[in-house]
């Protein structure tokens, strides 16, 4: 066979639709505007095979992409369709007056059976090119097979069913070797099973099928002309290969569950439809003298599977005595039937006539039609002409005739991709819903469709249904885009508000108090929703508006805690007094801003809870800012609230070790208005280094000193280092307070000698005791006797002094013989130094004639060089250029000084003449000059060896290679 051409022919009837889809005007849904349903290709679209048969088409079968034809008496051609230039012929090698009657092929393609009108039948198998005859089968003239779909394989059929034109129906099993050639016969057995009968008698098995169910349970269907007999039964398990004897045994005493119809046309066909990825057909269609019964199968059902089963008869034009159906076929919507003349489409849903094709008569008449179960493709030829049917998308206009049944759920399924279509069956969906008055389910939908917003919000609210109007709302806010801020807020607001009055209404109702409940609950869910977050922060105004337009407070207060508008929740709970709920609000958000503004409120009534909050929430909390809250607090001067604010002041200082002055400030205020026995360890514990002190001294000096705290006076007095003032208060409070000030000063003996004698001068004229005044002297080793005397008064006798007078001359004697002691040193040792100068002028060092430079290695005769005790020598140029980098900056401008002058007095005259007598006087001081910038020199290059003075110790920490030229060294290592 030729490959096959473009279409043909077109289809007479298309089944395309245009149409208009409504405007979408107001709150836009989707993307398109006015769009108009797409021109469609045909549903069937026919094409003629371009091929030119020898002989006249006998028959016709495909399966799984296999075509095989009967051509003429003999010859029988084969085609796999996904090679069409590569046809196969065999010769049926038949010399009789036989001729082929039907042919059947198994859903696999491999297996051809041929029966002849000899009562014979012949089987060919895919692989094979020779034609075998089924001994056991000779004698019936076989009507239909049933094929195993379960068991079946290329080189096996497995148990089959075969029926006859005699009524008899056989079990038989036909199977092939691996090699091409028959290793015996091919049918393994033919044994008979069971008899149809009508009520004449036994009647021809017009088709046959078999389907396996759910546990295991199979169902074979088999029609006569005018029954529709089901067989079900189990095949015990492991024994499937054992055939269906088992099935048919079980109706052998009564008939099995049978259709029946009065009419026929003394033959029928059964056909099935099989959805992909399912080894289950779904549907059923039986083309019989009375029309056409079909339906759906329903594997669950006990005894028989037809379910949903309706029957289109045959309409007027159809004359069964002249042009009575050939063939049926079934597609997912549809079953085709094939007339003489013509096919027709019937559609499965509404029973309409909704394709019809006719045929050229130089066709010649229809003979049959046949559909692959596998590509779903439907075949039709004549004796002459081939045809071929693709079905494209069966389903396009499916959706409407749904939705004309008020099938909505099932419409929606089949236009999910179309949104146009879509809008059509939601359009008619909510207005079917809205005329039965379930208005819910109508809002639903109409926020779905394109409809006018305007008008379907009217429709609800003409009917006075507002539930139904805010499910309207919530939907369509709920599809709408985030662009569309414009009609989010309008929806937005509108919600609110019909919410509001739908709340107030309920509110009142005691019967209603479940609904109210639910309703609220719904509200605080649309209050909060994430999507609608945005546009309620920024229309809050709005909303708070709304809301106490109703009075509601409750979900002022919630929509205030959603906007995180803490501030409002908070002054909301202060202007009702419940400072608790206010105070619950600061600490569950931790704001300091809110904080910082209503802590003078909550201080004045629940201050122990406000300290609490404060102090858990540590240093994220600045207590400068608390302050004013705590002095309006504190300034009824009640022991409890001091004692509040002195608790979260110590917590700042010793827990949070602030430093912030005014906080230390005002702790001490504290301290020293309710607490002075802590104000003083407080003093204390802050040390006496100015720089470390955070209160400011003096005003806390003023502070102590209005409130009479002569002690802690005393101790800033000595932290401002004011010693005599210390001094002068100490003694008003304790002389032994006056004793440790003065000995602070510890180096200013003047300043300490001073403040004793206040001390002394105290105790003699005020407290008059001579025996302190003694102590006095013993306490502090500046004071003398000779000090202290003009205190005391004329009538004091000289008995109260005279241990202190003893002891004050011993002691000038002691210091006497002290002090020639350290004379007598100071002569000895003048002497010693003056002897070791001597000896020094006259010590001397010998160098000989190898000797070598420390630093260069060179000879050190060669050049001037110095000869140091330690017994180094440099020659005079290497130890400069060794002292020279570690001098200071000034020694180093003074050492370039003294060697300019140097040079400068060593040039010869350039004149040739006899210096005279003045310029051998100025030669002479030269001289004199240059031996002591020589001497200079000296003092500065040779005042230590290089090696073993200070030079070397202040370089220990130089290291030995120079940075900057330390990458340099290390290559050069390499």
């Amino acid at each position: 066979m030729a490959s096959i051409l473009d279409e043909y022919e077109d289809s007479l009837y298309r089944s395309a639709s245009v149409q208009q889809s409504r405007a979408s005007v107001g709150i836009p849904h989707s993307g398109y505007v006015n769009a108009r349903l797409e021109k469609e290709t045909p549903i069937f679209n026919k094409q003629r095979i371009d091929f030119a048969p020898p002989e006249k088409i006998n028959s016709l079968v495909v399966s799984s992409n296999q075509l095989c034809m009967s051509l003429g008496k003999d010859t029988l051609l084969r085609i796999d369709l996904g090679k069409p230039d590569e046809p196969n012929q065999v010769e049926l090698g038949r010399k009789d007056e036989a001729k082929v009657y039907k042919m059947f092929l198994d859903h696999t393609g491999s297996h051809l059976l041929i029966a002849l009108n000899t009562s014979e039948c012949l089987y060919l198998n895919r692989s094979v090119q020779k034609v075998r005859a089924l001994s056991r089968w000779k004698g019936h003239l076989i009507e239909s097979v049933g094929w195993n779909k379960f068991l079946g394989l290329e080189t096996n059929t497995g148990p089959i069913l075969v029926g006859t034109a005699q009524g008899q129906i056989y079990e038989a099993e036909i199977s092939v070797s691996e090699g091409s050639l028959f290793s015996t016969n091919p049918d393994q057995y033919f044994r008979q099973v069971y008899t149809l009968e009508e009520e004449s008698g036994p009647a021809p098995v017009c088709c046959l099928e078999i389907e396996r169910g759910i546990e295991g349970k199979f169902f074979i269907i088999a029609t006569t002309r005018k029954r529709l007999f089901q067989f079900v039964g189990k095949v015990p398990e492991g024994t499937e290969q054992q055939g269906f004897s088992s099935i048919f045994a079980m109706h052998a005493d009564h008939l099995p569950s049978f259709r029946e119809f009065p009419a026929s046309f003394g033959f029928s066909e059964i056909a099935f439809y099989t959805p992909k990825l399912r080894s289950n057909p779904r549907t059923f269609a039986w083309m019989m003298g009375n029309g056409v019964l079909y339906g759906t199968l329903d594997y669950s059902r006990p005894d028989s599977i037809l379910s949903d089963e309706r029957v289109w008869v045959y309409p007027s034009d159809i004359d069964i005595a002249v042009n009575k159906p050939i063939s049926i076929v079934l597609t997912q919507f549809h079953f085709l039937l094939l007339l003489p003349d013509r096919v027709m489409a019937v559609c499965t849903l509404n029973e309409q006539v909704v394709f019809q094709d006719l045929f050229l008569e130089k066709f010649g008449t229809l003979t049959r039609m046949i559909k692959d179960p596998t590509v779903q493709q439907i075949w039709i030829h004549t004796e002459k002409v081939v045809f071929r049917y693709h079905v494209q998308r069966e389903s396009r206009d499916v959706w409407k005739m749904y939705m004309n049944m008020n099938k909505f759920d099932l419409a929606k399924e089949y236009c999910k991709d179309r949104p146009e279509c879509l809008d059509i069956v939601l359009a008619k969906e909510a207005e079917h819903c809205f005329q039965n008055k379930r208005y819910l389910d109508s809002a639903k939908c109409y926020a779905l469709t394109q409809n006018y917003f305007e008008e379907i919000a009217l429709k609800f609210i003409e009917a006075k249904q507002e539930e139904a109007l805010m499910e309207f709302l919530i939907k369509k806010l709920n599809n709408l885009k985030p662009s569309e801020k414009t009609q989010t807020t309008l929806l937005t607001t509108w919600l609110t508000e019909l919410y509001l009055n739908w709340l107030g209404i309920l509110e009142g109702d005691s019967s209603q108090r479940n609904l109210y409940l639910d309703t609220r609950e719904k509200f605080r869910t649309f209050l909060s929703s994430p999507k609608n977050k945005d546009c309620l922060f920024n229309n809050r105004a709005s909303i708070y508006e709304l809301l106490a337009s109703h009075g509601d407070t409750e979900h002022m207060v919630y929509f205030a805690v959603i906007m995180q508008d803490y501030e409002r929740v908070v002054a909301h709970h202060c202007q009702h007094d419940e400072y608790d709920e206010a105070l619950n609000v600061l600490s569950r958000h931790r704001d300091e801003k809110l904080f910082y503004k209503f802590s003078p409120v909550l201080i004045q009534h629940i201050p122990k809870k406000v300290v609490d909050a404060w102090i858990s929430m540590g240093s994220r909390l600045d207590a400068r800012n608390l302050i004013p809250a705590l002095v309006n607090y504190s300034q009824s001067a009640s022991t409890q609230q001091i004692n509040e604010a002195i608790r979260y002041m110590e917590f700042c200082v010793y827990e949070l070790e602030e430093t912030q002055q005014a906080i230390h400030n005002y702790l001490l205020s504290l301290y020293a208005l309710c607490r002075p026995d802590s104000l003083l360890s407080y003093l204390e514990q802050a040390g006496t280094n100015p720089n470390r002190i955070h209160y400011d001294l003096k005003y806390a000096l003023r502070l102590c000193a209005e409130h009479g705290h002569h002690h802690a006076c005393v101790h800033i007095y000595k932290v401002m280092e004011l010693y005599e003032e210390a001094v002068d208060l100490a003694l008003q409070v304790d002389v032994d307070l006056a004793k440790s000030c003065a000995d602070l000063p510890e180096d200013d003996e003047e300043l300490r000698k001073k403040l004793w004698l206040k001390i002394a001068r105290h105790v003699v004229q005020e407290e008059k005791d001579v025996k302190k005044a003694m102590a006095c002297l013993s306490s502090c080793a500046l004071l003398k006797i000779e000090d202290v005397l003009p205190f005391f008064p004329d009538f004091v006798t000289i008995d109260h002094f005279k241990e202190a007078i003893c002891n004050s001359l011993e002691d000038y004697n002691k210091h006497i013989e002290e002090l020639k002691r350290e004379m007598e040193e100071a002569t000895q040792s003048a002497k010693r130094i003056r002897e070791d100068i001597q000896e020094m002028r006259n010590k001397y060092g010998s160098v000989e004639p190898q000797e070598k430079c420390a630093a260069c290695d060179f000879p050190l005769l060669n050049r001037p060089f110095y000869l140091f005790l330690c017994g180094h020598m440099f020659h005079y140029d290497c130890l400069l250029q060794a002292v020279f980098p570690n001098l200071p900056a000034y020694k180093q401008a003074k050492l370039e000084d003294l060697q300019k002058k140097l040079a400068a007095t060593s040039q010869p005259s350039k004149g040739h003449h006899r210096p005279k007598d003045t310029d051998t006087a100025s030669l002479g001081k030269g001289q004199q000059s240059r031996e002591q910038i020589k001497a200079d020199i000296d003092d500065i290059v040779a005042a230590e060896c290089v090696y073993c003075g200070e030079l070397m110790i202040r370089s220990i920490d130089k290291p030995f290679i120079d940075p900057q030229k330390y990458e340099e060294e290390m290559q050069s290592w390499l």
